[in-house]
């Protein structure tokens, strides 16, 4: 593998997709020839120590030209320092325009790599599209989350050279496939007075797209036949205020915990304990998600799942046999789902363990990485 520089927008400790999919990439690879760029942030340098690779915090900004001339000679001097041979790019409106002139320079290589939603920005001006068209002419491979992203990159760029285009999935990191201990599980239940309940679990930011309005509205009915259900929601963001006032004006105060965010390392117990994974998915202002790890996170810890059909969720969740797909404005259609497996608890097992193989047999780290062939 040639040595390469990895430049991010988001890295851990930081929680989000973006950041999860960065550090398990990189973990992935051979220490020795990664160097990762990422923003400066608070206590990182606990997580920076631990990293087997070399890890680089600077201030990442570039849409301002000062600021990308800035950033064009610190990616220079990190180059001839570590004496890289290729770079790949997380955020391509951030670092795109100012790789591509390394490129043209240069001659250093780069690799594009898209997560969802920034292949929308990227693409909503004419403007946009043409320096974008530009980037992607040059780069050596163009990387995708999904069949979905990729189609959808192809029906916004036409004369994209589809055979650059490579499809890598972002995977749970290998420790959600670990059993935890059941008294680590049971202390966990007991703290969050779960005891004799059935867990409902949903990690998702709190922002348009990921359905909460939708859930609260039908957890009503959905009480009616599982009335010892708690739901438990890990998670924060913009719509946070209104999704607690939501769940204060139908009076499910009781039912809901609200956990706000939790350490990434911590999440699989809160998985093991969860009866069913739930997050309804939708459309959102013509934006649809390109994948969904966390189904795939559900997944490995054994855990069936409820997920909005929409995007890329139908790569991550296997409809009927790993979960089931479902719109989340038919309510119906969402009560019955949820219901039954949370009352079928054969098939809710056999779901989850067929789950876990899944991921197993597909979505690791190892054999995503491994398509790339750097």
């Amino acid at each position: 593998m040639k040595k390469t520089l990895i430049i991010t927008s988001s890295f851990p400790p930081k929680i989000s997709g973006l950041a999860s999919y960065v550090s398990n990439f990189a973990k992935h690879l051979p220490s020795e020839k990664v160097i990762v760029l990422a923003p400066k942030q608070k206590n990182a340098e606990a997580f920076d120590k631990e990293c087997r690779y070399k890890v680089i915090r600077k201030k990442l900004h570039s849409y301002l030209l000062p600021n990308s001339v800035k950033l064009l000679f610190l990616i220079l001097w990190i180059a001839k320092k570590e004496k890289v041979k290729q770079i790949h790019i997380h955020h391509t409106g951030l670092f795109g325009w100012v790789v591509f002139v390394i490129n043209k320079i240069f001659k250093i290589p780069y690799f594009i790599f898209f997560h969802g939603v920034d292949l929308e920005l990227l693409t909503s001006k004419k403007i946009k599209r043409f320096k974008l068209k530009l980037i992607l002419k040059n780069a050596q491979t163009i990387v995708v989350n999904s069949e979905f992203s990729k189609n959808k990159l192809i029906e916004k760029m036409e004369n994209v050279d589809n055979k650059k285009i490579k499809v890598i999935y972002s995977c749970p990191a290998d420790f959600f496939l670990d059993k935890v201990e059941e008294v680590v599980i049971e202390k966990l239940r007991a703290k969050l007075a779960l005891r004799g309940k059935k867990v409902i679990l949903t990690v998702g930011n709190m922002n348009e797209g990921k359905g909460y309005p939708h859930m609260i509205r039908v957890l009503p009915e959905i009480l009616k036949k599982v009335p010892n259900l708690v739901w438990v929601i890990i998670g924060d963001g913009k719509k946070e205020k209104m999704i607690v006032e939501m769940v204060q004006k139908n009076s499910l105060q009781n039912v809901v915990r609200f956990l706000g965010q939790v350490d990434y390392q911590e999440l699989p117990k809160y998985y093991q304990l969860a009866d069913l994974f739930v997050l309804l998915t939708h459309e959102d202002d013509d934006q649809e998600g390109g994948w969904g790890t966390v189904f795939l996170e559900a997944g490995a810890s054994g855990v069936p799942v409820v997920a909005g059909k929409v995007g890329g969720v139908d790569e991550a969740v296997s409809h009927l046999l790993t979960g089931i797909l479902v719109n989340p404005y038919e309510d119906v259609q969402v009560i019955s789902a949820i219901s039954e497996l949370l009352l079928k608890l054969d098939y809710a097992k056999e779901m989850g363990e067929k789950g876990k193989a899944r991921v197993e047999n597909i979505f690791t780290w190892e054999k995503q990485v491994a398509k790339l062939e750097l």
